[in-house]
């Protein structure tokens, strides 16, 4: 399990396969004036494609992505992609950084430096870490994958072993968002005793799928019985995230037989996601310059990871969350979270999110050492509100090196 240096760079036959596929794209028959209100824009989504298939430029983002040092070792039959940027410090400590779906790991460029030399950006370099930024299996440059059933939990168990096996970390410190953040508090929950803590950004429980009615994220949210005044507000806001639980949950292979063949209709699927659950109050590129949407567009497309990406879903729920331990907290690591604005559920504010969280019972599973919230950002923490997920991140850990 010796990990090997290793620079993106994709054949110039499948870029251009990739860009006669847009070219050629079959759109759907539109009604003029169609808006938002049926899925993706179908005038935008045009104009997007026609960047994608003849401005874009991927070799020049592929030049930016390589200006940090990447790695790949297979662990366990599953080939893992990662970024390792050294720290700059006293006594930088090794932390491993995971994102989510549908990101990439290019989502955490604009906090891997400042991590990693914080003195470089106006921090304290005692604050520095050793930062790892993977792809989740099945994401990216970890692919393929060999079998099925690799998900958050798997990941968890290769991300301990990269750490203290691979890179002979004998501790480390875990931070994620959304998929990383399940990830991390799995690391938090069975690898205590190898960790300095954990940082996340919202919490996601780790038994989440394991209902009857997993494929359904509104049962578990807002169970049916709910009072209607909570109803009538928390059902249109889920109303966001329902279809792709859905569809992802309980056939995702269906699903991606059209992502995989179609640019363009992946290209929809993904950016519905960043408009919906990004902080873009419906304007996409007010968060998300269209090269950075692209360029994640490129990285699912030319690695073909849609169909192992999406299958998390369904193999959370096929693979149900089996405790490693009935011990109280369930997450013993000492926890720091982060809430962001746009994530938030109908009648919280960032005023009194803290102490709704804190005073709630989910809290009771974390180890909390540390909890803060912020009015921006949305789902892309890490993208979306860096500055964020910086300080906090540092303040976590602060005390616990």
């Amino acid at each position: 399990m010796k990990p090997e240096r290793f620079t993106i760079a994709i054949d110039d036959h499948v870029i251009d396969d990739m860009k006669s596929r847009i070219a050629a794209t079959r759109f759907p028959p539109a009604i003029p004036g169609m808006g938002w209100e049926y899925g993706f824009n179908p005038e935008y989504l045009r104009d997007l494609a026609d960047e994608w298939g003849s401005l874009y430029d991927w070799r020049a983002a592929e030049a930016r992505i390589n200006e940090f040092a990447h790695y790949r070792v297979t662990i366990d039959d599953v080939p893992i992609h990662f970024i390792r940027e050294p720290g700059k410090g006293p006594r930088p400590i090794p932390l491993i950084l995971t994102h989510g779906w549908p990101w990439t790991f290019w989502d955490m460029q604009k906090v891997i430096r400042p991590l990693a030399d914080p003195a470089a950006f106006g921090g304290d370099p005692a604050d520095a870490f050793e930062v790892v930024v993977p792809s989740l299996p099945g994401f990216g440059f970890s692919t393929p994958v060999p079998r099925t059933g690799v998900s958050s939990d798997t990941a968890a168990t290769l991300w301990h072993r990269l750490m203290t096996e691979v890179l002979a970390f004998p501790r480390f410190a875990a931070a994620g968002g959304d998929w990383g953040a399940r990830v991390t508090a799995q690391l938090g929950h069975k690898f205590a005793s190898s960790l300095y803590g954990i940082h996340t950004v919202g919490t996601i429980p780790l038994d989440l799928f394991n209902g009857e009615r997993y494929w359904d994220i509104t049962s578990a949210l807002v169970p049916h019985d709910a009072p209607e005044e909570i109803r009538k507000v928390m059902l249109p806001w889920l109303k966001r995230i329902v279809s792709h639980v859905a569809v992802q949950s309980i056939e995702p292979q269906t699903l991606s037989y059209a992502m995989h063949d179609s640019p363009v209709g992946m290209l929809a699927w993904l950016m519905q996601r960043r408009r919906d659950w990004g902080d873009t109050d419906g304007d996409i590129e007010s968060m998300f310059p269209r090269e950075h949407l692209l360029t994640t567009a490129t990285i699912y497309w030319v690695t073909e990871s849609f169909a192992s990406a999406a299958r998390y879903y369904a193999d959370a729920a096929l693979h149900p969350w089996v405790p490693a331990h009935n011990r109280s907290p369930r997450i013993e690591a000492p926890t720091g979270i982060t809430f962001l604005g746009f994530e938030n559920p109908p009648g919280i504010t960032t005023e009194n999110r803290v102490a709704a969280f804190t005073g709630s019972p989910l809290a009771k599973n974390y180890n909390l050492h540390f909890v803060n919230a912020y009015p921006s950002g949305g789902h892309f923490a890490h993208y979306e509100n860096p500055e964020a997920c910086i300080a906090d991140i540092r303040s976590t850990f602060r005390n616990l090196r």
